[in-house]
């Protein structure tokens, strides 16, 4: 008997306790253990991600090498800008000149050669100092005599007649240039025709590398701030994004309000390769104010976004910027204490 009761007191004691734990009613949310409470306080917000930025210049052709022979020497670096006159390099030992021109040069000239490379070869000596006459496209007496005092400021024999490969004639002038270096290199060889200088525009292109996932991120506008290499700051914008097959993306950069990204400091970025420079790309631009956790915010029937104090009173706010969990806020005061759910935390 007394096992029998025993088991009738122990079946009791369960069925209590299952009763007691089925009809408990659940913690009321409105219960302020089931929240932590954080101050409202000065603080800013903002989002970036680090990417870097590669620069690439843009070449294109604008004179051809006409001398044949051996390079003797690469007088100028690449990118490098040269104004008429300037020796880009030497064949045999001979200057190769840079002058202005629409007309390549493709002939040799001397005493009563005529036409327009005639005029460009003038205006060069007259530039230079040593021509004086009339740039009528006539190769005649006076001509020679600036030729010959030309070539002697060169080291050249001043003989009065310019060979074909003694000057390339560029679209404009000064102008940054380089070299073709597979072809006008020290102790190579040349026969004339190869096109072998470039132009380089007043700036490189700029552009991100990206995954499809973080060209998501980027928008049109997103600024992003560049470290050059003596670690000072250009600002570029994110423009159009330019898709490959292998879902590469480049985020095309270009300078804020037209402005250049690298300005003076673009002469210094190597022209052989593409350069990469570390950068910060501001997908939220940084906001000071009265900030929370975003997990502070809540929303009434209405759709008005609120905060609730520790004393459970709402207040109405404007949300002005978010990310990385934290909000700006305004429409509630600096120091109030606001609740936030204790799982998320405050």
């Amino acid at each position: 008997m007394v096992g029998i009761a025993v088991v009738i007191l122990l079946a009791g004691t369960v069925v209590g306790w299952a009763a007691a734990t089925v009809l408990t009613p659940p913690k009321d949310l409105s219960d302020p253990t089931a929240f932590t409470f954080v101050t409202v306080q000065q603080g800013d917000v903002g989002s970036s991600i680090n990417l870097h930025a590669v620069a690439e210049w843009a070449l294109s052709p604008v004179g051809s090498n006409q001398a044949a022979g051996t390079v003797t020497s690469v007088n100028i670096e690449p990118g490098q800008q040269v104004t008429a006159g300037a020796v880009l390099y030497t064949v045999n030992l001979r200057p190769v000149v840079v002058g202005q021109g629409a007309v390549p040069s493709f002939e040799g000239l001397s005493q009563g050669s005529k036409g327009a490379d005639v005029a460009q070869l003038q205006s060069l000596l007259a530039s230079l100092g040593f021509y004086k006459g009339s740039v009528n496209g006539s190769f005649a007496y006076s001509t020679a005599a600036a030729v010959k005092a030309w070539q002697k400021s060169l080291g050249v024999t001043p003989d009065g007649a310019v060979r074909a490969g003694d000057i390339v004639f560029v679209p404009t002038l000064p102008a940054r240039v380089a070299l073709d270096p597979k072809v006008i290199k020290r102790g190579g060889s040349v026969t004339g025709g190869e096109p072998a200088i470039a132009g380089l525009p007043p700036e490189p292109s700029f552009y991100l590398p990206v995954t499809q996932a973080q060209a998501g991120l980027i928008a049109t506008g997103t600024v992003v701030e560049i470290t050059g290499p003596k670690k000072e700051k250009w600002i570029g914008v994110a423009s159009v994004h330019v898709a490959d097959e292998n879902s590469q993306v480049k985020v095309m950069l270009t300078g804020r309000d037209g402005a250049s990204i690298c300005g003076d400091a673009c002469a210094g970025i190597p022209v052989a390769d593409p350069s990469s420079f570390s950068s910060r790309v501001v997908t939220v631009a940084t906001v000071s104010g009265l900030r929370v956790p975003s997990a502070a915010l809540e929303s009434t029937a209405s759709g008005q976004t609120v905060v609730i104090d520790k004393h459970g009173r709402q207040h109405a706010v404007a949300v002005v910027a978010s990310a990385r969990g934290m909000s700006i806020i305004t429409g509630v005061s600096e120091g109030t204490k606001v609740r936030v759910p204790a799982a998320t935390g405050g």
